[in-house]
């Protein structure tokens, strides 16, 4: 039941019921509504003022987010940038300088860059554009890099054939060395007793001394020769060649892939010879050169004054 409100009447000295017109009830419900929306308006404003709305307070903890992962990001790249270098720099000065390529110049290590910038020019966000362009000029310095890299891998498994191809040893043992005759040159031969080239170096030695190929190589041809006797042709590439001539036997025949270090055959004294020897020769575009620049190298102090010391007993050759 609803409660009845009473007003006082001075005339009739009473309290009456308080009657409200529609009319009356009608204005009290538009203030009342009035001054709520007023003070509602006022309330949310303060409060938006104050407190930023659910969707903002996201956006901007995802915009933290970014934020903190765009660093991350720019310091990797930074990182990276920074051992690229690096390894550009070992590239340039150890790797190259090794194995006698010239560096590669910043033209080089720059081209194709400028393709990349103009694709960058149709992004307008100033950080992803700066952070587009150092990662594809890290790419394409890394592209160059691989390239390069390739290219010293080539030019290393190369020199290591040419390395190992060279010959760089003595055909003889220092041990069971006797004697070694240093005439490289005109000489008188010791049989016919003119004046003739000898374009090699004379090994005494006992009859049955094992010889070793002194460089990787392909035999061309192991035969025997009026002159040689029993002698063996050896092919190394690059433009290198070796011969052992005189020999009792050889052990290996033509097309036989040859490694520095293996024996070939054996010290004798045969074909035009006088003594049990091996008759050496090292030809270089088809050029006899003389073959003590070759193998002195891999002496040690004592061998070497030994080879010195039988080098000076020579007075002739023995072919």
């Amino acid at each position: 039941m609803a409660k009845i409100r009473y007003t006082y009447n001075s005339e009739t000295c009473k309290y009456e019921p308080l009657i409200v017109s529609p009319k009356a009830a009608g204005r009290k419900i538009i203030n009342f509504l009035g001054v709520s929306f007023i003070v509602g308006s006022i309330g949310l404003a303060y409060f938006n003022s104050k407190f930023p709305n659910l969707d903002e307070t996201l956006q901007a903890a995802e915009n933290q987010k970014f934020k903190t992962e765009w660093k991350v990001l720019l310091m990797q790249l930074e990182r990276t940038s920074e051992q690229l270098s690096k390894l550009e720099q070992n590239d340039d000065h150890n790797y190259r300088v090794i194995l006698d390529l010239d560096p590669l110049d910043i033209t080089q290590r720059e081209a194709g860059v400028g393709g990349r910038e103009k694709e960058s020019a149709f992004i307008e966000n100033p950080f992803i554009k700066t952070a587009y362009e150092r990662s594809e000029k890290i790419k394409n310095r890394l592209d160059i890099e691989a390239q390069s890299m390739k290219q010293l891998k080539e030019e290393l498994e190369r020199k290591e054939k040419m390395w190992a191809s060279r010959p760089a040893i003595q055909p003889i043992d220092n041990k069971q060395l006797t004697r070694l005759h240093t005439i490289f040159g005109l000489r008188l031969h010791p049989k016919h007793g003119d004046m003739r080239p000898h374009n090699g170096l004379d090994f005494t030695a006992p009859t049955g001394t094992p010889v070793y190929a002194t460089g990787d190589g392909k035999v061309q041809m192991a035969y025997f020769s009026a002159t040689y006797g029993n002698v063996i042709y050896i092919n190394h590439d690059f433009q290198f060649e070796t011969r052992y001539a005189h020999l009792n036997r050889y052990i290996v025949k033509d097309g036989d892939k040859i490694k520095r270090g293996q024996i070939i055959g054996y010290v004798g004294d045969t074909g035009t010879s006088v003594g049990s020897h091996l008759h050496y020769e090292v030809l270089y575009s088809g050029n006899p050169v003389n073959p003590i620049n070759f193998f002195q190298r891999d002496l040690n102090n004592k061998e070497y004054e030994k080879l010195i010391e039988l080098g000076s007993r020579s007075v002739s050759s023995l072919d």
